[in-house]
């Protein structure tokens, strides 16, 4: 395989992984093992490595620097990105504490309000 295709593999494996990984996130469904995604991103970026070793040029070296620059920004948010869970988590069908936290209107909500109803309350916090 020539550099410039092996540079543009390695963008389209990096790329696409990416965009898979922030799809998952956004739908809060990322999973717990999470080697295929490394697996992939390293693959990627150990492709684009070899690209630039083997003289891609411009058309193959911005794909390859691409997939490098991806792999090193996938890989260190991941290892700075530790979460774990909190050691009073509340169980599901347990009663939360009463809080209070502002909504997406900036108005007040309390959590008394949804006393006696049976509620879903979903806390997001992006994965970097």
């Amino acid at each position: 395989m020539n550099a410039v295709a092996l540079g543009s593999v390695a963008a389209v494996l990096v790329v696409g992984t990416g965009v898979a990984w922030f799809r998952a996130m956004y739908q809060v469904r990322i999973p717990r093992d999470r080697r295929g995604y490394l697996a992939v991103w390293l693959l990627g970026g150990g492709l684009g490595i070899a690209a630039l070793a083997s003289g891609a040029g411009w058309p193959g070296g911005i794909p390859a620097g691409i997939a490098i620059l991806g792999t090193a920004f996938f890989l260190f948010t991941i290892t700075i990105s530790r979460q774990e869970a909190a050691p009073n988590v509340i169980s599901v069908g347990a009663s939360i504490p009463e809080f209070s936290a502002p909504d997406e209107n900036d108005a007040i909500f309390e959590s008394a309000s949804l006393a006696g109803n049976p509620t879903l309350v979903k806390f997001f916090r992006g994965h970097w």
